[in-house]
Order: C-alpha cells, then sequence, then structure tokens
C-alpha cells in the first residue's frame, strides 16, 4: 500500500504543471522582443493571479479549481484540484508553487488568445509590425 501510495504521489509531481506548447513558446519570445509580456501588455489583462493561486492551494485543492474556473480557465485543474483535496495536508508541499506556476503559464498562454484572435490585440500587433505564427 506504501509503495502505491508513493507511486501515486511521484506521479502527480509529473503531471500537475500546465506547459505550452513549442509554438506558444515561440510566439511568446516574438511578443517579448517587443517588449509585451504578461505584466507589461497593452490593454491585456491578465485573468489569473499567481499569489491567489498559491496561496489557495493551501487549502486542500481551492487553488486549481480557482485556475479551472472563469477568464483564462483550463478544465484539467479540477482533476488536479481534486488529487490535491485527496492528499491534503501534503498535497501542500507541490500544490502551492504548482499553483503560482500554473497561474503564469495560464496567463501566458491567454497573452498570446487575446493577441492572435481579439480584434483589439490584432490591431495592436498589426500597428507595431508583429506578425505570430
Amino acid at each position: 500500500m506504501k509503495k502505491l501510495l508513493l507511486t501515486y504521489i511521484c506521479l502527480s509531481f509529473l503531471t500537475g504543471c500546465s506547459h505550452l506548447t513549442h509554438l506558444e513558446k515561440e510566439n511568446l519570445q516574438i511578443l517579448k522582443t517587443h517588449s509585451i509580456t504578461v505584466d507589461r501588455a497593452g490593454n491585456y489583462e491578465a485573468p489569473n493571479s499567481a499569489l491567489a493561486a498559491g496561496l489557495l492551494n493551501i487549502l486542500p485543492g481551492f487553488g486549481n479549481f480557482y485556475l479551472a474556473m472563469g477568464d483564462g480557465a483550463d478544465s484539467s485543474h479540477y482533476a488536479f484540484g481534486f488529487v490535491n483535496l485527496l492528499l491534503w495536508p501534503i498535497s501542500i508541499l507541490w500544490a502551492v508553487p504548482e499553483g503560482a506556476i500554473d497561474a503564469q503559464t495560464l496567463n501566458q498562454r491567454e497573452l498570446l488568445y487575446y493577441y492572435k484572435f481579439n480584434p483589439y490585440g490584432q490591431k495592436e500587433l498589426k500597428q507595431k509590425g508583429i506578425t505570430l505564427y
């Protein structure tokens, strides 16, 4: 039983974080070269707070549920929140940093969506002569 639990915890560490695709990373690099980041972007407003997601994960899975709802949501965080709920209080060790990192990743993904699909974001890029893949 202990081996099974240890294996489950190790797998949770490996699968817990949201990731950006290679293309998303390239597009973020293009924006960064033009001084456009999550913190410094025209009319874009980040939907998730890294601080809130991290602190909410002190409670069992709440930070993940926060990331799974609202603007910039990633529904896979419902599952992560449920796992953190089941493994609480030990899950605090990985859930707090995971929530903060994932909030930043989701904000970066939303920044790309803003500039690729939102008419205001597209207009900003066109005015600056920036082309994303």
